[in-house]
């Protein structure tokens, strides 16, 4: 199964914010929307990721103010990038060794949609709910 295979049963709406906004208005973003994460672009540019994670290990830990911290102050520049072709096991790949969770996916240079891990994670069972009820259908005699 490829990212294109996934974004086209989930769909390709992507949200984002500026760089110049504050975490908390970031974050008010992140939970109008029920999100863990959300790009970071400016001027179509992709500039970076802001995570929950980054929220909690940036801002919550450190004792700092959301509200007077701005995102490019805490977001992650280097953003890993998938496309459109890039099969799931190359993105479990990235997502474990590189313990990210979320990967927007690049076309052309634009940005086409984000698969997170729990994207990934369904559509293997989805494949592997397939494959049992066809071994299933063929070890009881059934049609295909």
């Amino acid at each position: 199964m490829t990212v294109n295979q996934i974004l086209s049963k989930k769909g390709t709406e992507v949200y984002s914010v500026l760089p110049s906004i504050t975490v908390y208005e970031a974050l008010g973003v992140m939970s109008d929307k029920n999100i863990g994460a959300i790009l970071v672009i400016e001027n179509n540019i992709l500039k970076g990721i802001l995570s929950e994670r980054d929220y909690a290990r940036k801002i919550a830990l450190k004792a700092k103010s959301s509200k007077k911290t701005f995102v490019h102050e805490i977001m992650e520049e280097n953003v890993i990038t998938v496309t459109p072709i890039d099969n799931l096991e190359f993105c479990m790949d990235i997502m474990y060794n590189k313990k990210v969770r979320h990967l927007p996916v690049i076309e052309n240079k634009a940005i086409i949609g984000i698969v997170s891990i729990g994207d990934v994670v369904k559509s293997i069972i989805d494949m592997q709910k397939e494959t049992i009820q066809y071994l299933d259908s063929y070890i009881s005699g059934g049609k295909l």
